[in-house]
């Protein structure tokens, strides 16, 4: 029986996680490299703890919510990691956005300890996890997935189980990311578009959200791009690199992908242009500089 819950990467996901567990009543504890993160923690009321193998001295379950495969390799194998700590009793959740073949390595890894291992990449932004109704993909064996379903529950009010093969559910994460990616750009391109035709922006907002072209993207992402809020709740690099992972997953199956493909130049270009920490809302006013009428007209 799972009864307490680690975090390993308390950025906005990550936090909001820990959060949806110690309401549900589990015993949550985080470990962070950013000293703000972890001071948030604690005023939360959450257990912080120094190390990934500290981390496991506390924890049942284990949810790994670091940025990319670089970072989990120091999270499972640098100084006082994860795997070292690990016992057959525990379970871990693989939350990051990689590729699949990183993924099957790292569970592997984790399985070599003798813990469970689920691949479980997550979806629905910060105020989601936050609440508990975020999206979560699964992959990896009913048993640990019948396991974890109380702290599951807690975590991701909608949950898909992909198949039993580790690394397919970071698969169908590159494939929602992509589309993700990709509705964005479209959103923020018809958008620059429609001030540039003379339309009223805010109007056009509501006509796309109740019409054909909306998408979840365009209405989480638009009203704040328009608002000129681009708080970092999800920074541009991230989907850039989501959307890059795509790419490289279907060149490895042997295809090209037609919108793929530009989207992921059009995302590093949006990061190059000065973005790259900024939320990806800021595609928006990418594109309107682009847009933004010369000396010639």
């Amino acid at each position: 029986m799972i009864e307490s819950f680690g975090v390993i990467g308390a950025g906005l996901m990550g936090m909001g996680m820990a959060e949806s567990a110690a309401r549900a009543g589990f015993r949550v504890a985080v470990r962070d490299t950013d000293p703000a993160r972890e001071r948030r923690a604690g005023e939360l009321g959450l257990a912080v703890m120094s190390t990934p193998a500290a981390i496991a001295g506390a924890c049942d379950a284990i949810a790994l919510v670091v940025l990319d495969a670089g970072q989990i390799e120091i999270v499972l194998s640098g100084a006082d990691g994860l795997l070292g700590a690990l016992r057959p009793a525990h379970l871990v959740l693989l939350c990051s956005t990689i590729s699949p073949e990183d993924s099957a390595r790292f569970c592997a890894a984790v399985a070599g300890t003798g813990a469970s291992v689920l691949d479980a990449p997550i979806s629905g932004g910060p105020a989601r996890a936050q609440a508990g109704t975020m999206s979560m993909m699964l992959a990896g064996s009913p048993a640990s997935i019948e396991r974890a379903e109380p702290l599951l529950a807690a975590l991701a009010a909608r949950r898909f189980l992909i198949s039993d093969r580790l690394g397919d559910a970071a698969r169908a994460k590159l494939v929602n990311n992509l589309m993700a990616g990709i509705h964005l750009l479209a959103g923020a391109e018809a958008m620059a578009l429609g001030e540039r035709l003379g339309l009223d922006p805010s109007r056009l907002l509501g006509l796309v959200s109740a019409s054909s072209g909306q998408s979840w993207m365009f209405d989480d992402r638009m009203p704040r791009a328009l608002a000129g809020d681009l708080l970092p709740r999800a920074q541009s690099h991230v989907l850039t690199k989501d959307v890059r992972l795509a790419n490289e997953a279907a060149r490895a199956a042997g295809i090209d992908l037609p919108l793929g493909a530009p989207a992921a130049a059009l995302m590093q270009a949006l990061c190059d242009a000065g973005w790259r920490d900024q939320d990806d809302a800021a595609a928006l006013a990418w594109y309107r500089r682009r847009f933004a009428p010369s000396s010639r007209d």
